[in-house]
């Protein structure tokens, strides 16, 4: 699930419009050491700052490790225009060795991930943390298809125009690609 993951997790990442107004933001910052999350077949949680979300996902794959993924995310604050966050929440888990299709509900924005690796599977199963904010965003949601091309390419998705939310994401799953 790991590689349908990415396969589907960054190629199909749903977003959201919204406004940053005259915001400019400098380069990502994937953290002061460009490390990983997390380590091969381990799990992770990974959540932003308060009042901030997901605008960068980073991962690389190795079929020797289990078929699985090394994990980055970059944060940045939310638009002013969106308010502040009034409740975030975990969203249901999407179990290793599935597809799935997950959006945050509530009208949601991606602030967090959860992963446990399952060796059984060679698939992780993942949980979204998703925060709402004061304002209602206003969009219309999409699934991109830039991302990745193939299930063992490495990732480095970010939004370019920050005007853009990352929603949620889907995935296929294949017992011969794992």
């Amino acid at each position: 699930m790991d590689l349908v993951l990415l396969c589907v997790f960054l190629p199909l990442m749903p977003m959201a419009w919204g406004q940053y107004g005259d915001y400019y933001y400098g380069p990502y910052n994937y953290g002061d050491n460009d490390g990983w999350v997390n380590v091969y077949r381990q799990g992770f949680n990974f959540q932003c700052p308060h009042g901030q979300v997901i605008v960068a996902v980073r991962s690389v794959f190795n079929k020797k490790e289990g078929s699985d993924r090394l994990w980055n995310y970059a944060c940045m604050p939310a638009a002013q225009s969106l308010g502040e966050p009034t409740e975030c929440w975990w969203e249901e888990i999407n179990r290793a060795g599935t597809e799935w299709y997950q959006t945050c509900s509530n009208n949601g924005l991606v602030a967090g991930f959860q992963s446990q690796y399952f060796p059984s599977v060679l698939d992780r199963e993942w949980q979204f943390y998703c925060c709402r904010y004061s304002r209602r965003c206003p969009y219309s949601c999409w699934l991109t298809n830039e991302y990745p091309g193939h299930y063992g390419e490495d990732i480095d998705m970010m939004m370019y125009t920050y005007d853009y939310y990352i929603r949620g994401a889907t995935t296929t799953f294949s017992a011969v690609d794992r």
